[in-house]
């Protein structure tokens, strides 16, 4: 060691843990617990999680660095650690880390960097202020840079968060998480996607809830599929003359997640108007007697996993069947940007259904879904829909006694005012 300024181990790790590999918490925990074995001084780490799987890291020591691409799909981690100084073993880190990772073997090769014999010392004079800084550098603050990441084969969003997991179950249908981000607040996530965050959670919830209740106008008994974070329901409650509202939502996990770390959305489960089933939203509907509700709202997640079947014609031949004459169907439809297939076959499939005359599209601004531009369908049953028939000023007071952030009568008319390539997608399909 002497003879070279430092160490540098070029590392495979075979055999892993797939899931251990795809958990950009317990990654970085195990490369930056490596580092301390090896008695390293640990200075900063910055991950990122790749949706649907693979993480890539570097955890920053004072004395180099460990750095980590891990591919789950064939339980494989490239890894090298460089260190230098005579107190800090790489192999100390390197043997944590293949117990760590649970590889099967691994395959490795030590380099030395910088050989003295072909190097030439020099004295370097600092400033004063150089000095200064280089003084304070002395006792480093370790900190963390880790970040989650919702992506498909086009698009991302990543999203920097504390590095420590608050919920992390999986269900029998999907796993459910729930993590602390800086920007937004604590983020629920269902199979790596983002379904709400506490920092723009409201313009989701609100825009599903209250254009449908000033449309109808009269609306008693309400019936919630999906909204397991309790978000939909909260807002409903907001309304006086709501009397009954049940909420079919299958997977019991989400629910728990949001009553421990969300209470701001799930602060009215406990409603004793509210009656929560835990089951199938799809057979919940198909064997719901006809004309039950006023109003139908569609919480779902994309069309994935236990949420596919919300966007089949059956179901929405059912949520027809099971509203009153003139009750009205909510849903969100997706990004007219994002998944364009599915915008536009809810929107013909509800058409189709409903009627041209009685199916309208609308858009809201969500910064953490994908694109930014989320579209819901209204749908009212035997009656031609007019969104712009509500009371206004009963709107209006009761958006600013209800303190809402994103609803008002003037984002309810503009919410319907869709762009030209949004309006040419519907009337093109």
């Amino acid at each position: 060691m002497h003879d070279s300024l430092g160490r540098h181990i070029l590392v495979e790790l075979f055999g892993c843990s797939p899931s251990m590999l795809n958990d950009v918490i317990r990654l970085e925990k195990s490369m930056v617990d490596a580092a301390k074995k090896a008695h390293a001084t640990v200075i900063n780490s910055t991950f990122h999680h790749f949706s649907p799987y693979g993480v890539s890291g570097v955890v920053v020591i004072q004395e180099s660095h460990l750095a980590v691409h891990a591919w789950p799909e064939y339980q494989y981690a490239a890894v090298d650690i460089f260190t230098c100084g005579t107190e800090v073993d790489p192999w100390v880190a390197y043997d944590f880390l293949k117990e760590a990772l649970q590889a099967a073997h691994g395959s490795c090769m030590e380099l030395k960097r910088g050989q003295k014999a072909m190097l030439e010392r020099i004295d370097i004079e600092y400033l004063s202020a150089d000095r200064k800084e280089s003084a304070l550098q002395n006792q480093p603050q370790f900190k963390r840079n880790v970040w989650f990441t919702d992506k498909d084969e086009n698009i991302a969003l990543s999203l920097r968060h504390s590095g420590q997991l608050l919920y992390d179950e999986q269900s029998p249908y999907q796993r459910v998480r729930v993590l602390e981000s800086y920007a937004y607040g604590k983020t629920l996530l269902i199979d790596d996607m983002v379904m709400c965050t506490e920092k723009d959670e409201f313009v989701y919830h609100e825009m599903i809830v209250h254009v449908p209740m000033f449309i109808h106008g009269k609306v008693q008994r309400a019936l919630v599929i999906g909204g397991g974070d309790g978000g939909t329901v909260r807002e409903l409650f907001r309304h006086k003359g709501i009397e009954d509202v049940v909420m079919v939502e299958i997977d019991k996990k989400v629910v728990e997640a949001s009553k421990l770390h969300l209470p701001q959305l799930s602060c009215e489960f406990d409603n004793p108007k509210l009656e929560l089933r835990i089951e199938d939203g799809i057979s919940f509907m198909a064997n719901c007697a006809d004309a039950s509700f006023d109003l139908i709202i569609i919480d779902g997640s994309d069309p994935e996993g236990p949420a596919k079947g919300l966007f089949s014609p059956d179901f929405y031949q059912d949520c027809y069947r099971v509203l009153k004459q003139g009750g009205v169907l909510n849903l969100q439809s997706e990004g007219p940007l994002f998944n364009t297939s599915a915008f536009i076959d809810l929107n013909k499939c509800t058409e189709a259904i409903f009627g041209a005359a009685s199916t309208r599209c609308y858009l809201a601004y969500i910064s953490t879904y994908p694109t930014g531009m989320w579209s819901f369908i209204t749908a009212q049953k035997e009656t031609e829909l007019n969104y712009a028939n509500f009371d206004i000023s009963e709107a209006a007071i009761f958006s600013q006694q209800q303190h809402l952030q994103y609803y008002s009568p003037e984002m309810h008319f503009a919410a319907y005012a869709l762009p030209p390539f949004v309006r040419d997608m519907i009337r093109t399909k």
